[in-house]
């Protein structure tokens, strides 16, 4: 399974980890709520940014997105915080806008969700 070109970093600053817990709640009307499982795995979000510090490695980022897992295919990714292999792909096929980090035009970053289930 194909993985994100080595020219492609991934930015810990403003990571963010979450998911839908997947659980029914269904309220009494007397005593505490019940809540059932709805699914036995959770589809999990991950915030990250993608830092690219020249034009061809942004450009080995679009190509590898276009060509290669098309937009909406699942790759390969660790997991910045603890290192796990995923099975990932971008929520709703989204990339975010390309940004400039200083006035040179060399450095951009991304701002991605990956979704992958747990």
């Amino acid at each position: 399974m194909t993985q994100m070109p080595e020219s492609t970093k991934v930015l810990m600053e403003g990571m963010v980890d979450s998911f839908e817990p997947s659980v029914e709640r269904t309220e009494m009307e007397r005593g505490v709520p019940k809540q059932r499982l709805v699914n036995s795995q959770v589809l999990a979000k991950l915030k990250v940014g993608l830092y690219f510090e020249n034009s061809t490695a942004a450009d080995d980022f679009e190509e590898w997105y276009f060509n290669t897992i098309k937009r909406i295919g699942w790759f390969q990714f660790h997991h910045p915080r603890n290192g796990k292999l995923l099975t990932v792909r971008f929520e709703k096929g989204e990339i975010g806008e390309l940004s400039l980090l200083d006035d040179s035009g060399f450095d951009t970053r991304r701002s991605v969700t990956l979704e992958y289930l747990r």
